[in-house]
Order: structure tokens, then sequence, then C-alpha cells
């Protein structure tokens, strides 16, 4: 199976709405256009939709994954121990930057959410931007090979 992007997110505003996107694009050393999340080393927030099913299991209720607050949901990849590890999305280049530690506005949206999601990295990674470019649903992930 192919990793790819299953959802892309744009957050308008600290703490705003999280508005679906078909493609966003990516700016090197800076972050995803009109993200409110910029510079820094937490540029792109992406979780993993496998991870992000076994917390809602967990919890026992089907929480929407933008409640996570994550630009990208991908499929088929795992970050748990990903840290320095760099990934293609499409034409861009994303280095891991740190596990996404899931914080109390997740018990804000369900009960036991918080907890759920920290094992093994479901509350995400966040990443700084390499290489920038436009992705798009649907884009193929992979790890680079380490040199």
């Amino acid at each position: 199976m192919t990793a790819t992007v299953s959802s892309i997110w744009i957050k308008r505003s600290k703490r705003g709405p999280m508005d679906p996107a078909e493609q966003a694009v990516l700016v090197a050393n800076k972050g995803i256009v009109g993200n409110a999340n910029q510079r820094g080393r937490r540029q792109v927030v992406l979780v993993a939709e496998e991870g992000w099913a076994d917390a809602v299991a967990e919890v026992g209720s089907p929480v929407d994954p933008s409640a996570r607050r994550g630009n990208l949901l991908v499929s088929g990849i795992a970050f748990e121990g990903t840290r320095g590890k760099t990934l293609r999305v499409g034409d861009c280049r994303l280095r891991i930057w740190m596990e996404c530690q899931p914080c109390e506005r997740m018990d804000e949206v369900h009960p036991g959410l918080q907890k759920a999601l920290r094992p093994h990295w479901r509350g995400g990674a966040c990443a700084e931007i390499v290489e920038g470019g436009e992705i798009r649903l649907g884009d193929p992930i992979a790890w680079e090979p380490e040199s």
C-alpha cells in the first residue's frame, strides 16, 4: 500500500477554524501559505490516519480528525521515532522535528482523547519544510533514504 495525503487543513488563526483544502502551497523554512503557524519548527503538523483511528476507538467515539488541529492527515505511514528523518510529500520535503504532544484542548473535544493520543506518536509529528511546492490530496508520501 502506498502512503498518501488523505486530508489537508489550513488554520487561519491561532485557535481558529481548520479549513479543509484540496491543495496547499508549502514554503521552505516558513510554512503553509495562509496557515497561522509560520516559521519555527512547527511549520506543518502531520497526523497518521491509523494512529488517529486507534485513539478514537480507545475513547469510543467517532471524532473528526480535523479536531486534532493538524495540517495533514496521512495514511500508510507512522511517525513514532522519526525525529530528524525527511519525508517526501508530493514534490515537497519535510524534516520531522518532534512529536506533536496532544494538549488539554483534546479533552475539550472528547474526554480522554488527550491520553488516547499520547502513545506511539498518535498525536502526530511537527515538521519544518526543507523544500516547498504544492501538495494535493492523494499525493504519495515516502521516507527519504538516510545518508
